[in-house]
This record gives structure tokens, sequence and C-alpha cells, in this order.
């Protein structure tokens, strides 16, 4: 490495932490005001918080990562510009995609390292978050295991399988009920195609009752509905979908085919599914697009400007990405398009912006 990249790359470093420390812990302490108080009245250890808030902590990163990258891009070409020394390296005939080679390799570096934290350290962090909040905090049984491609839950003599939880509907889809005896030998069966959760109750909807009480095999039975006694809340299945985000796309892809293999829509998911890869490159499309910006108003270039322009770039990214995806989770949009449409687009406007900077 040149002695011009290396100089660059550790100013740009530099504030990138700077600004990523920065967002993380005006995010931390936001967070702890708002739970920190709740989970106190719960009863919740303080050390459980503590770590509640440690495990939390990938997250903060990869949602703050995008937007210091940004930030650090804009504020190293403002404040080397006002040192004169972005004037200095043109007038010795440095191209500007010389001078921003380093931040484009960090930017696409940090974008990598963002899809690692998104795989494997946010997933089995908000699992621990998970655990730590609903039985070390709140006190909640265990009785639940909730995933997207596998609900199981007992209640008392009964044990339920769903494959898949549909929040809109409110609707466990492909059930399966055992009913057991007091030596935990099944009584009953029961195969429903779905449960509705109306009036405070759940009820089955085509199902099948299998009884083994007759003595040798079973007896089948084909019923239109059924009401069954379920202290399942819909809130705690809402739970798994409003944090269906933190999920691996592995875990978001199974979850996906199981739901088009059962016949049933999944934009939101497969939209969800491949938001996990493009995401985390919206870090080195912020600085695709912050160079050129920054270049182009080089003379008054400097930290307000940074400031200013990183929260104008960014507001601007966030909206149209938020519209794209809400547009593939609702099937107008093809999936793949809603995922990278708002990086596609913002990288094209860096590159006609660098087109237009003055050599």
């Amino acid at each position: 490495m040149s002695i011009l990249n290396r100089y660059i790359a550790v100013t740009w470093l530099r504030l990138f932490a700077l600004c990523l420390g920065s967002f993380v812990a005006i995010y931390l302490v936001l967070d702890m005001m708002d739970k920190i108080p709740r989970y106190l009245r719960a009863g919740g250890a303080i050390s459980d918080i503590a770590t509640f808030f440690l495990n939390k902590l990938p997250e903060m990163v990869g949602q703050t990562a995008a937007f210091s990258t940004l930030m650090a891009t804009l504020l190293t070409l403002g404040l080397l510009s006002r040192s004169s020394e972005i004037t200095a390296m043109r007038s010795c005939g440095i191209s500007l995609l010389r001078i921003s080679l380093p931040m484009l390799m960090l930017g696409l570096a940090g974008s990598v390292l963002l899809l690692v934290n998104a795989e494997m350290l946010v997933p089995k962090s908000y699992e621990r978050m998970d655990y730590i909040e609903r039985v070390r905090i709140k006190k909640q049984g265990v009785n639940a295991v909730f995933k997207l491609n596998n609900i199981w839950f007992r209640n008392d003599s009964m044990i339920i399988q769903a494959r898949a939880f549909d929040p809109q509907k409110r609707m466990l889809k492909g059930v399966t009920v055992w009913t057991l005896d007091d030596s935990l030998t099944p009584v009953s069966r029961i195969d429903a195609d779905r449960a509705e959760f109306k009036d405070g109750h759940w009820t089955l909807r085509q199902l099948q009752v299998k009884d083994f009480s007759v003595g040798t095999g079973y007896r089948a039975t084909a019923v239109p509905s059924m009401d069954v006694a379920l202290n399942l809340k819909v809130d705690d299945l809402k739970v798994l979908d409003n944090n269906a985000d933190n999920l691996s796309y592995r875990k978001l892809r199974e979850y996906a085919e199981n739901l088009r293999r059962g016949g049933y829509q999944a934009f939101r998911y497969m939209t969800m599914m491949h938001s996990k890869i493009s995401s985390p490159f919206a870090a080195f499309v912020m600085v695709v697009l912050g160079i050129p910006f920054a270049m182009r108003n080089s003379r008054s270039g400097g930290v307000a400007l940074g400031i200013g322009a990183s929260v104008g770039i960014g507001f601007g990214y966030f909206v149209i990405n938020a519209v794209l995806l809400s547009y593939g989770r609702s099937g107008v949009l093809p999936a793949v398009a809603a995922a990278w449409g708002a990086n596609v687009i913002f990288c094209l406007v860096g590159v006609w912006l660098a087109m237009t900077v003055k050599r």
C-alpha cells in the first residue's frame, strides 16, 4: 500500500470509527432509556439486563454502519478539501478514481463484514436476547418454541405443532395436535389445514381426528371445524414476524420455500430473504455516492456540509428503500428488484455524479 492510500485509509477509518461509535452509543442510550425501567419493574436482574444489551450490539452495528460509512466518506473528503490536500493531489495529476480507491475498497470490505455479521452474529445474538427477555427478565415459561418453519407449543395434555404462522390473517398453517394421557401416551391426533384465531379462541379448520383409544389401530373422522382450548396468544406469535429481519438468509429461504410448497404466497419473506444480502452492501453504495458528492462541493467542504449531506442522502435512501421493500412484500415488484432497487438506483446516481465532476 502506497503512502497516499495508507493516509486516506487511516483518515477514513478514524472518522468511520468515530461515527459508528457515536451512532451506536446514541442508539444504545435511547434503547436503554426505553427498556430498562420496564425490565426493572418486571424484576429483571442488572446482570441479565446488561447481557441483553450486550447481545444487541451486533444488531445496532448492522443498522448504523451504512449511515456511518456515508458520513465518514463525506467528512474525510471534506476535511481533506479544507486543508487543500485534494487540490494538491489533483494538481499532481492524481485522478478521482485513484483518490477514491482506498475508500471504495474499505467500503466493500465493510459490506462483506456486515454480511457476515447479519448471517452469523445477529441471528445467534437475537436468540440469546429473546431468551433473556422472555425467560430471565419477564419470567415467562419456556413451553413454546417458535421458529419460522416449525412452531411447537405445549398446553397441559396437548402438544401443538404448526408449519407456519400468517400474522396478517392471524392463522397457523399445517397444524397437528397431539393429546396425551398421564403416562404421555398419545390418545388422539388431529391434523388440520389451519387454525384461525377469532373472538379470543382458536378454531381448527378442515381437520381429521384420529382416535387411538379404540384398541388396535385408530378411528379416523373428518370434521370441518373444531374449537381447541389453547393458551397461546397471537401477540406471542407476532414477535416472531416482527423480528424476522434478525433471522439468517438460510432460515428465511427455508420458510419461504415451505410456504410456496404449501401453496401459500411468500412475497414478504422472499423480499426479506433477498434484503439480507442487499442491505449490507448499502455501505459500499454510500461510499460510491458520497465520493462524487463531496468532490463536487470540495471548495465548500467541511464538517457541516458532510453532516448535512449525510442526513439528506441517508433519508432519501431510507425512504426509497422502504417504498421498494413494501412493494416487494405485497407482490407488486419481484423480490429481487425490491431488495436491490435502492442500491442500484443510488449506485447509478453516484456513477453519474462521478462522471460530471470536473477533471
